[in-house]
């Protein structure tokens, strides 16, 4: 694990670059159907040709047999201990989508599902309905007023949305201390948010209330004829990847949550493109500007949770197909890795240890013959934890003093 205060007395600036690379939710398992993982499916030449040249592992993202969410995912990447900096979803898909969060505001992260006749959810996505309908819905909700909070909602992608609850001036402090509404499993019904805390009981009956006249304004718009939340949350306060690694780092991500979290850690989060081209010629522009370079991929994850196992495949595929102009920059250190493994037959995020690779001028290559699950296991790099991760970056990447005489 990084130990932070350590590291911060090691680091130093240097002109070297690294480029972290993560393919949200990378790992899988065997599918039913093939026998294969969708990483040992998939033809991906530049991924098994770079697994060649790097030392390879398996990372786990919090502990053995825990399932990580993308946040804690993410940030045991950037070497946080995500057991002591828990973040809720919320707040960061509310800066992810530049919402206005202030001092006192709680924030939750959106989905618009679908309900059926008795009011169960039968799809948690909607069907990923269009952005367009998603903006429609939200115009409805930022209608809604309840007593003593504003609620504030933004658009996010398909069936995505953020939205903070504002105290209104003089009225009673809210509190993030409060259960989801979203059970996170279809066949249930949207829950009823509690509080897990005597002093959220009032806050608890505000978004309660916003669910109800909520619920109601959508109730004739199907698929998104419902909706739920979850990750009720305050902005915390986290130590800055500039302060603690000595780094000017910049993150090209497209969807809201990941750039929320990139804007925790001090990155500078860089407006860029839906496709993995478009992030990549984002890298190249701002190449100059910056010494690290957090990239993200979502849809190795995205189709990993619809259970889609050839999308996800595809895919990978794609990724591989535009490697080579990201290599083309020549990084002193490249890490692909994954924030956990969502397998597609498994339609989730799972506990199973994530592939990682790192290449730098370096590092010995070690065993793998592709990148897959069962090549990364043979590597050198071992089953590591995935906060040890961005030492061994830095440390490649010649940014790190000696320790001791």
């Amino acid at each position: 694990m990084a130990d932070f205060e350590l590291i911060k007395s090691l680091a130093r600036k240097t002109d070297t670059k690294i480029v972290l690379l993560v393919m949200d939710g990378l790992g899988g398992i065997p599918h039913p159907k093939t026998l294969r993982t969708e990483l040992e499916a998939a033809r991906k030449d530049n991924l098994d040709r770079l697994a060649r040249s790097s030392q390879t592992g398996l990372s786990i993202p919090v502990a053995h047999g825990i399932t990580p969410g993308s946040g804690p995912g993410h940030l045991a990447l950037f070497g946080y201990d995500p057991i002591k900096y828990l973040i809720g979803r919320g707040i960061l898909e509310a800066l992810g989508l530049d919402m206005d969060v202030r001092d006192g505001d709680v924030a939750a992260r959106g989905n618009f599902c679908t309900l059926d006749d008795d009011g169960l959810i039968i799809d948690r996505r909607a069907g990923r309905i269009p952005t367009e309908t998603n903006t429609e819905l939200t115009t409805l909700l930022n209608g809604i007023s309840v007593d003593n909070a504003t609620p504030i909602v933004a658009s996010g992608r398909e069936h995505r949305f953020a939205m903070l609850f504002r105290p209104e001036d003089g009225g009673p402090q809210l509190s993030d201390a409060l259960t989801d509404s979203d059970p996170q499993r279809e066949g249930l019904a949207p829950l009823t948010v509690t509080a897990t805390e005597p002093w959220a009981d009032s806050t608890a009956g505000i978004i309660n209330t916003f669910l109800e006249k909520a619920a109601s304004a959508v109730a004739d718009r199907h698929p998104a004829n419902g909706l739920v939340l979850r990750g009720f949350s305050t902005t915390p306060d986290l130590p800055q990847m500039s302060d603690v690694y000595g780094l000017n780092p910049a993150a090209i991500a497209a969807y809201p949550m990941y750039r929320g979290l990139a804007e925790l850690v001090g990155m500078n989060v860089v407006e860029t493109g839906d496709t993995i081209e478009d992030q990549i010629r984002t890298t190249r522009d701002i190449w100059n500007n910056h010494d690290f370079f957090f990239v993200h991929y979502k849809y190795t994850d995205s189709a990993g949770e619809d259970g889609d196992y050839d999308a996800k495949v595809a895919a990978i595929e794609r990724l591989d197909n535009a490697l080579p102009a990201l290599l083309d920059l020549d990084p002193d250190v490249l890490v692909v890795a994954g924030d956990h493994s969502t397998p597609s037959a498994m339609a989730a995020h799972s506990w199973h240890p994530v592939p990682v690779m790192i290449r730098s001028r370096h590092v010995t290559a070690g065993f793998a013959e592709a990148f897959t699950e069962r090549e990364c296991a043979k590597g050198m790099l071992g089953t590591m934890a995935a906060t040890d991760i961005m030492p061994l970056a830095l440390a490649n990447a010649g940014k790190l003093d000696k320790f001791g005489a």
